[in-house]
């Protein structure tokens, strides 16, 4: 009885580490990926098309700015949404733990508290989404009173944009980190398993194989060729500065300009 449960605690000690190692090593991956070579990468290549449909709502306020509120309020409660159920999963594991031991440390309350930090980040990401986006419906509606600064301005609320959709991120990485944790409580065997297997299935899901090319260029081109993107492939040797629209730099990218100034 002994050797099981030191052989069970052998495991804890050993493929728990191992499977948060492997999920750190893969997001360390992406984040240089995304810092060197956005365009390779799904989050790269959202922000990039959040920065054009910022441009695209804000050249004519008056004509998008319905469908500019409405784009963002649905965003917004689907922010919500997850931030309700991180809490509310977040006080059912309060209630759990604080009902089922009474004593300081063990290692289910360690389980337990691994998962119960993970929804409370969910919780705060989602809440700094909630924040930016209610921010954002104000500021696509602002009217051109003149030239001066406007894109300066455009640039600005890119950015706060794209801030929100990163703590949207941010916050479902969190709820992905919560699946291996909630299967530790099974075993460790459980939770290694399910970290090998949630980097691979995310690899798949954060990384592009093939971009469309209007993102590249900034704006949208007419052509003869195939409609289908994923069909041909496009070079995305030569990065210049569109990640700008993820990191948060205000610097206006060359290509954006070419947009903006083309459509008024």
């Amino acid at each position: 009885m002994n050797s099981k449960i030191f052989e069970e605690k052998y495991r804890d000690y050993v493929l728990v580490p191992l499977g948060l190692i492997v999920l750190g090593i893969y997001h360390l991956w992406l984040l240089f990926t995304i810092i060197r070579r956005p365009t390779t990468t799904v989050i790269g290549l959202n922000a990039v098309s959040r920065h054009q449909w910022v441009l695209h709502m804000m050249r004519d306020p008056a004509k998008n700015g319905v469908l500019a509120v409405q784009t963002i309020r649905n965003n917004l409660m689907a922010s919500t949404l997850l931030a309700t159920i991180a809490i509310t999963l977040s006080s059912l594991i309060s209630a759990i733990v604080s009902s089922s031991s009474n004593e300081i440390y063990t290692i289910h309350t360690t389980k337990y508290l691994s998962v119960l930090i993970c929804f409370l980040v969910a919780f705060f990401c989602n809440m700094q989404t909630t924040r930016y986006y209610a921010h954002i419906s104000f500021l696509l509606n602002v009217p051109e009173s003149s030239d001066e600064g406007r894109e300066e301005f455009i640039e600005y609320v890119s950015q706060q944009l794209n801030r929100g959709c990163l703590f949207w991120s941010l916050g479902l990485r969190a709820f992905y980190f919560a699946f291996p944790l909630l299967l530790w409580i099974f075993g460790a065997i459980a939770m290694f398993t399910c970290s090998c297997s949630m980097a691979i299935l995310l690899y798949f899901l954060d990384t592009a194989s093939s971009s469309p090319s209007y993102l590249y260029n900034g704006n949208v081109v007419k052509t003869n060729r195939s409609p289908d993107i994923e069909s041909r492939g496009t070079d995305w040797s030569v990065d210049t500065n569109l990640h700008c629209s993820l990191l948060g730099n205000t610097k206006p990218d060359s290509t954006t300009d070419t947009v903006f100034t083309s459509g008024r």
